[in-house]
């Protein structure tokens, strides 16, 4: 990360990233439907559903498309985000790989600092967490400025990108030189984005979040607003073709399911 002063960087970043935190730009919930709080059952019936690739990041290395469209259905509503993989190609593999594999699922938009950004990006379950927590990838290249609406990925340092997340709610092109390169755009939603309860401001400890995960939030935090589900909608995944399934007489339909 460029530096321009060590005063005047140190406070910047003590402000944008919390002490011994990763990279974090928080986002909090609380909009005016408020989900209602999980009971632990609920919790544990959510959790059974995990996918066990979660576990091991290493072998979630799929290529992302040229370009593709994820929807992300939220407690504030509904918003949609578009991916181009050739303004930052590892940034946007890491978030495809994610989403093809419910990582998003019950995340809470744990920091919101109107005008600024929102954060997101941390797993309802610790074990998620502390898989990922240091599966870095690699830097790329900023080839777009912090536009608002503009989804980057939060970082505590030269190469140290995992799975927090940040969409710009306002312009943020000082961050351009400190290395946070967007990858992709909120292009339907944004209002909704714009919404999401700031109510908590940056109260919620990152720290344990990772550690604790979604009990933390709804006993603490209960208004925030979290991510229902996220889908890659667009394009639509190609359907595998097996020799022995091809029948001539019958066309088989298409998958709209995402891989």
């Amino acid at each position: 990360m460029k530096r321009i002063t060590i005063g005047l960087t140190f406070c910047f970043l003590a402000a944008l990233f919390p002490a011994g935190v990763r990279a974090n730009v928080s986002a909090q919930a609380g909009s005016s439907g408020a989900a209602p709080k999980q009971t632990p059952a609920t919790h544990h019936a959510a959790a059974a559903k995990l996918d066990p690739a979660l576990l091991h990041p290493a072998t979630l290395k799929a290529t992302a498309p040229d370009q593709y469209e994820v929807t992300f259905k939220t407690t504030a509503g509904d918003f949609v985000v578009a991916v181009t993989r050739a303004w930052a190609p590892l940034g946007a593999d890491r978030f495809y790989n994610l989403v093809k594999h419910g990582f998003f699922t019950d995340a809470a938009f744990f920091r919101v600092v109107p005008g600024f950004v929102v954060q997101f990006g941390l797993n309802a379950n610790p074990a998620v967490n502390a898989a990922w927590e240091k599966a870095y990838i690699k830097d790329d290249p900023v080839t777009q400025s912090n536009h608002t609406g503009f989804l980057t990925f939060a970082t505590a340092g030269a190469n140290t990108r995992t799975t927090q997340l940040f969409i710009s709610l306002g312009e943020n092109a000082r961050l351009d030189s400190m290395g946070f390169s967007a990858f992709g755009q909120v292009t339907s939603g944004m209002d909704v984005v714009q919404k999401i309860f700031p109510g908590y401001g940056e109260s919620p400890d990152q720290a344990q979040i990772t550690a604790e995960g979604k009990p933390y939030l709804d006993k603490n935090f209960p208004k925030l607003d979290r991510v229902l589900s996220a889908t890659v909608t667009s394009p639509a995944p190609a359907t595998p073709v097996h020799k022995a399934a091809a029948a001539p007489a019958k066309k088989a339909p298409a998958s709209s399911t995402p891989q």
